[in-house]
């Protein structure tokens, strides 16, 4: 049976499918992100379709790959995703990649990349099992201390915190995010650091 034109879905007055049909995938994802949809990049253009009208209709679910915790889509931060520089830049920043968007590729395997881009970051971990973290007995008062994502190691001094905290975090001090996608042999890379470029020990 053909797709009946208009919206189909009760409760979402905001929401037309048939439009949302008729764009093109790439455009799909942009409105996805911004309806707060996670993980767009793996959806094909039906479930592009669904996500928005269900994140549009308010119940929240933020797309396929959502969990229970989700903080919604994370977007760039306020930055734009752009590296920030200072006067304790390192030489790193100055050779690697600036990665703005979730759609960009390294030039090359085992290339340094720097984002402050939150769901660049957030994806990055989650694609490795990685959960945000902050390294107990580091905090400042209520604010986290030394950030990390725990990868599943017998690390007993990482405590979870929740994505909103850790950019929170990031975000309070000016961070850069340094990591890789692929080592240079091609296989996956766990390796991140991070770089407050207005002091050295960030």
């Amino acid at each position: 049976m053909a797709q009946q034109p208009g919206n189909q879905t009760p409760n979402t007055p905001d929401v037309n499918e048939s439009d949302l049909r008729e764009m093109k995938v790439d455009e799909l994802r942009e409105e996805a992100k911004a309806a707060g949809v996670d993980a767009v990049s793996g959806l094909k253009k039906e479930e592009l379709v669904e996500a928005i009208v269900e994140a549009r209709s308010g119940d929240g679910s933020g797309g396929a790959d959502s969990d229970a915790d989700s903080d919604g889509d994370l977007g760039a931060g306020p930055d734009g995703g752009k590296i920030r520089r200072g006067p304790e830049s390192s030489k790193s920043l100055k050779y690697s990649q600036e990665v703005t968007s979730p759609d960009e590729e390294p030039e090359r395997e085992g290339r340094s990349l720097v984002t402050t881009h939150h769901e660049v970051i957030k994806e990055w971990a989650e694609e490795r099992g990685g959960v945000p973290a902050t390294v107990d007995g580091t905090e400042h008062g209520d604010h986290l201390g030394v950030l990390r994502f725990d990868f599943g190691g017998d690390d007993d001094n990482l405590r979870h915190v929740s994505w909103e905290e850790w950019f929170k975090t990031f975000d309070e001090r000016q961070l850069n995010f340094i990591y890789q996608e692929n080592r240079s042999d091609g296989n996956q890379s766990t390796f991140f650091r991070l770089e407050n470029p207005g002091r050295e020990d960030a």
